[in-house]
């Protein structure tokens, strides 16, 4: 639809909603919002943003797609259950405001969740417009909806700062300043307690601004969050490694904290235990995006001078989203080709089809059904190749995908001089080693209560990747909502 058309259904379908008229089978008929996208030539040679965001004319008509469900079941794939049929009310009736703020009831960082989250297995999955039309892809577009009202309250310079009540005399440190950091800081600031954050890196946004690209997720748009915390009188301490530069117990004994919060994050990369993995030209993604990212080896013109890889020929190993990130900047960083190595099908790819939409739309060629079983070197130990072999989906494993298996003598080369390994993270040792009394399971996770994400050590919480391995930005928020009600309620009774 042209923007004339655009606005011209609009207008139609406003009068009918002024006058009772506008039915089901009118909402239906409204055409779904694609979202305004850089040209997929025209971005593989910058960091900008790819998606471009709604005009208010495509959010209104999207919003009215919205069938306002009494049940509204979105609200159940959603885990920190914001009202999303009210929020979407708001967006077609023109009231952004009051939108931003039904969002903000249950979610801090609506611009960050908006652009990263997997709405399609959220909240999208359960809309009815969905199941109706028998098509994910006609599903309500939620998240691109959260996304626009938070730009559009930024872009208009809205500078609000969350109340906060009377001081309660109370210290709370929080452990990492990823997602599930920010919005426990936030509400046990906004509770009156003294907040200090505790950051590994010299710069704070956790896996927002170390991991996510700059071209799926400004960092200003982080960095907005993080000073909101700071104006609401959270303080945040960077270079700091608990474990390492003070213990949990030395923050209780020698600095006075009544309670912690740990949300470090899963941040220790697997890999694959293959001949070659030492070779030089080898990362792994968490090294090769946090160069590129956090210490921005993108941006030679500025003067970063960060060093990484210059590749001509990248093989990336993995299918999820790390994987698409990282294939997608190594293709921003000058590398002519790109392979992205998968050993199930793209079916069965844990990357948001969005990514995966878009790393095909730039050029990264996809080689699925295959894996490396070594990494070739030169003489001077760089890489020069990856042998792989081929694989066939035999039946079910434990991740409820069909299980790999290898096809015998089918091994092959592949020419490249870098590869990274994207196949996942666990969580880094260091507070467990160094906290004695600390419950993990087998996996290196922190066992928690999961309706307090109360630890087995009195007064200390925990939530995010560390608790449940590797998830999504969302998650992290969710279970850093509980936390923070849950140590409210204990340091009231302290």
């Amino acid at each position: 639809m042209t923007d004339k058309e655009s606005q011209e259904l609009l207008q139609q379908l406003l009068e009918k909603q002024k006058t009772g008229k506008l039915t089901p089978a009118d909402r239906y008929k409204i055409p779904p919002q694609g979202m305004p996208e850089q040209d997929p030539i025209t971005r593989r040679s910058n960091v900008n943003e790819v998606a471009t965001g709604y005009t208010e004319t495509q959010a209104r008509l999207e919003a009215m797609r919205c069938l306002q469900c009494k049940t509204a079941p979105c609200i159940n794939g959603c885990p920190v259950r914001i009202r999303i049929r009210d929020f979407i009310a708001a967006i077609a009736d023109g009231n952004y405001k009051k939108a931003l703020d039904v969002i903000k009831e249950n979610s801090l960082l609506p611009a960050v969740c908006g652009r990263v989250c997997p709405q399609e297995v959220q909240c999208q999955q359960t809309c009815t417009v969905g199941l109706k039309f028998k098509d994910p892809t006609k599903a309500v577009s939620i998240g691109r909806l959260e996304r626009f009202v938070a730009d559009f309250d930024r872009n208009a310079g809205s500078d609000s700062v969350p109340s906060v009540a009377t001081e309660t005399g109370m210290k709370v440190a929080v452990i990492g300043s990823g997602p599930g950091g920010i919005v426990t800081a936030a509400d046990l600031r906004r509770a009156g307690h003294d907040v200090t954050i505790f950051e590994a890196f010299h710069k704070t946004g956790g896996v927002m601004v170390y991991g996510i690209p700059e071209f799926r997720l400004p960092k200003a748009i982080v960095q907005k969050e993080i000073d909101t915390l700071t104006k609401m009188g959270v303080k945040i301490t960077c270079n700091f490694i608990v474990g390492r530069t003070k213990t949990l117990e030395q923050l209780f004994k020698e600095d006075g904290f009544d309670a912690v919060y740990i949300g470090v994050g899963a941040g220790l990369p697997r890999f694959m235990g293959i001949e070659g993995e030492s070779l030089i030209g080898v990362y792994s993604a968490n090294e090769y995006l946090t160069r590129a990212n956090l210490m921005k080896a993108y941006d030679f013109s500025s003067g970063a001078d960060t060093p990484i890889a210059i590749s001509k020929k990248v093989a990336v190993i993995g299918g999820g989203n790390v994987a698409m990130d990282s294939a997608r900047t190594a293709l921003r960083l000058g590398a002519e080709k790109v392979y992205l190595v998968y050993r199930r099908t793209e079916k069965e790819m844990p990357a948001r089809i969005e990514e995966v939409h878009h790393a095909q739309e730039e050029g990264i060629e996809f080689h699925i059904l295959q894996s490396p079983k070594r990494i070739i070197g030169d003489q001077n130990s760089r890489v020069i190749a990856i042998e792989c072999l081929k694989y066939q989906l035999g039946k079910l494993d434990e991740s409820g995908r069909r299980r790999p298996i290898p096809i015998e003598g089918s091994e092959f080369r592949i020419d490249v001089d870098t590869c990274i390994i994207a196949i996942g993270n666990i969580a880094n040792p260091l507070i467990r080693q160094t906290t004695p009394g600390l419950k993990f399971n087998k996996w290196g996770n922190i066992v928690v209560d999961e309706e307090t994400m109360a630890t087995s050590v009195p007064s200390v919480f925990a939530g995010g990747d560390i608790v449940s391995g590797a998830a999504t930005v969302i998650m992290a928020m969710g279970q850093g909502r509980i936390a923070a009600a849950a140590m409210n309620g204990f340091l009231a009774k302290k």
